[in-house]
């Protein structure tokens, strides 16, 4: 999950910054269509900041929640990633072994 984060981030962060240029070259440019469209970006920028900051606020309420529970229950957590550990090994060795055949 953390792989992805970065790569997502930089990809939001380029498009913001994409749109704010594209705003910025057009800054000059007279019209109704022009004015409107520019509002209308505007709006959708700070809208995607928005959910932007409530997605990682609730994914970080989450990651403590975790934290949390593994930390008041570290042997239970030990035997569920253990038992999803073996349930995907056996997964996986079944697959290579009709692989095979």
């Amino acid at each position: 999950m953390n792989k992805h984060t970065p790569a997502a981030s930089h990809d939001i962060g380029s498009l913001a910054e994409d749109a704010r240029a594209l705003m910025a070259a057009t800054a000059d440019v007279a019209g109704e269509k022009v004015g409107e469209a520019r509002k209308r970006l505007s709006v959708a920028l700070d809208k995607a900041k928005e959910i932007a900051a409530n997605v990682r606020n609730k994914a970080m309420q989450g990651a403590k929640a975790a934290d949390e529970a593994v930390h008041e229950h570290p042997y239970q957590a030990m035997a569920i990633a253990l038992g999803v550990g073996v349930c995907i090994g056996l997964c996986a060795a079944r697959r290579c072994s009709r692989n095979r055949d």
